[in-house]
């Protein structure tokens, strides 16, 4: 029956009752009260009747309001895709959507009145999630407060979707238990997106910052982004301080800083990855590094080119080893040379220093000439042996020896030769007792070749300095000559390299060819007009 019917049977009820009872009661009243009664009898109904009537239509609408707002709510909810449920204050279901009947497959139960471990007994397969899900709203409960927690449901094809779940309990003014409002969203695409991508930063993470060489990410503006833990060691900067600065603050030469931001460029503009000849960083470090570089684009298809990415290959060690084969092969052409010649001029280099003699010895006018063609010719002599050494390989014999004793031994030798040329020398040793194994005469030639070098450098003093570092020995011999210029100092060692007027660059290769030997260490500093310092260091024991 409809509302409306409902409201004209009661007023047509109401009316025929007030009719009959008003005639009934007027019969025992008096004349005049009767008239006076029936005289207002109508008008008072008829009031009556009109606050009845705007009661019942007022609480029509109500009705009606209240009808079409649960329809509504209904609807909503049950166009959710999330999980909605309404529960009172005991826990028991009050209003669930058609989501959530799904969910637990409780459509052939009647839910209402019931909690969780009440349903949790009308499914086998949802009876432990149905309980958890119990456990977690007395939780909330007891919290007082709106929780998010997140709920695992297992389905029956074998896989667990997971919800995260937002609860919110109401409580009377007496803080009583009310209700509780359980919404939860499906998240398990989400979640298992996460993952991958976890996964993947993982991947590029490794990549990124585990990666044996230099990579970086620079903007468009060629501005560094993030670099990897390689950056330090290659230039001495802390990654930190790299970040925000161009990428050109860090290449050396600005030659190099122009094929840098012309690749970047180049990579922006046609969308793919252009290499750069070797170019070289700028270092803290004494010895700067030289690298090879691929600059590839990032590019999102929504926004275009993110920035750059670069992938380094260090070669320095690569083209120190060219060099070093090159110098190699120089001295491989050396002893070709020395074999075929040293030989053929020391026999012809004997009979004239024989014959300058004895004409020295019958001639005493020309002296002088004599003493210039001698030492012209024990020049010769000494540039023919170090030849020899370089041509044939000598079987080395290393024996226990004192590195101070060998040192002092050098510098009795050479005393007059330095007072020749006004050089005053100190020593400095940290230990008398400094013991390795070496071929003794090639480090007295490696000593003098050094000692001698500062002396012809213009030096007017000389410090040497014994010591010893861990498990190697070490030999500085300081001057304060003319210097070296940095782009020579690349060169020292190599054959036929020399910066004397008469020098023929092959003492310096020897020493390097005996400290390789020994496998050792030599290393140059030198300030132009300020002087060199000479650092060998060598193993204490032979492996």
């Amino acid at each position: 029956m409809s509302y409306k019917r409902k409201i004209i049977l009661l007023y047509i009820l109401i009316g025929t009752v007030w009719i009959l009872i008003t005639d009934f009661l007027l019969v025992y009243l008096n004349m005049e009260i009767y008239l006076f009664v029936q005289r207002f009898k109508g008008l008072f109904f008829v009031l009556l009747t009109g606050a009845f009537i705007y009661y019942a239509l007022g609480k029509g609408e109500q009705v009606k309001l209240l009808k079409n707002e649960k329809e509504r709510l209904n609807t909503l909810i049950n166009s959710m895709v999330d999980f909605v449920n309404f529960k009172d204050g005991q826990g028991r279901w009050i209003k669930v959507n058609q989501f959530g009947l799904d969910l637990f497959q409780l459509n052939h139960v009647d839910y209402r009145g019931k909690t969780d471990r009440e349903l949790a007994e009308y499914t086998d397969f949802y009876h432990d999630a149905l309980v958890q899900c119990y456990d977690s709203d007395e939780e909330t409960w007891k919290s007082g407060e709106i929780t998010r927690v997140e709920e695992k449901i297992p389905m029956p094809d074998g896989t667990t979707k997971t919800f995260e779940t937002i609860k919110v309990p109401l409580f009377e003014a007496n803080k009583e238990r009310k209700g509780l409002v359980v919404i939860g969203r499906e998240i398990t695409e989400r979640i298992e997106a996460t993952q991958l991508m976890k996964a993947s930063e993982l991947k590029y993470r490794s990549l990124f910052h585990y990666n044996p060489e230099l990579v970086f990410i620079v903007d468009i503006r060629g501005n560094f982004i993030e670099v990897n833990p390689k950056f330090e060691p290659l230039t001495g900067y802390e990654a930190d301080y790299a970040l925000g600065r161009p990428i050109t603050e860090f290449v050396a030469n600005k030659s190099d800083q122009q094929r840098v931001l012309a690749a970047i460029q180049k990579a922006i503009e046609e969308r793919e990855s252009v290499q750069t000849p070797e170019i070289v960083l700028t270092s803290k470090k004494e010895n700067p590094h030289t690298v090879h570089c691929v600059f590839v684009p990032i590019i999102n298809e929504e926004h275009g080119i993110q920035g750059i990415i670069g992938y380094t290959t260090d070669m320095t060690q690569t083209l120190a080893t060219e060099e070093k084969l090159r110098t190699t092969e120089k001295l491989a052409v050396v002893g070709e040379l020395a074999a075929g010649i040293a030989h053929e001029i020391r026999n012809p280099l004997t009979s004239l220093k024989g014959f300058v003699q004895l004409f020295q010895y019958e001639n005493t006018k020309d002296h002088f000439i004599h003493n210039i063609m001698l030492d012209e010719l024990e020049r010769i002599n000494t540039i023919v042996s170090e030849l020899l050494v370089l041509s044939r390989p000598q079987e080395l014999v290393f024996s226990p020896k004192n590195l101070n004793e060998m040192m002092d031994t050098i510098l009795t030798l050479y005393h007059s030769e330095m007072n020749l040329h006004g050089v005053s020398v100190s020593i400095d040793k940290e230990d008398n007792n400094l013991i390795f194994e070496c071929e003794p005469n090639q480090i007295k030639q490696l000593f003098l070749n050094i000692i001698k070098n500062s002396t012809e450098a213009s030096a007017s003093h000389i410090h040497i300095r014994t010591f010893q570092d861990g498990e190697y020995l070490g030999v500085t011999v300081q001057d304060n000559g003319c210097g070296i210029e940095k782009d020579r100092l690349k060169k020292i060692g190599e054959p036929f390299y020399s910066q004397k007027e008469k020098g023929t660059g092959l003492g310096l290769t020897v020493s390097f060819k005996i400290i390789e030997a020994h496998k050792g260490t030599i290393h140059y500093d030198s300030v132009v007009n300020e002087g060199t310092t000479v650092t060998m260091k060598f193993p204490i024991k032979r492996d």
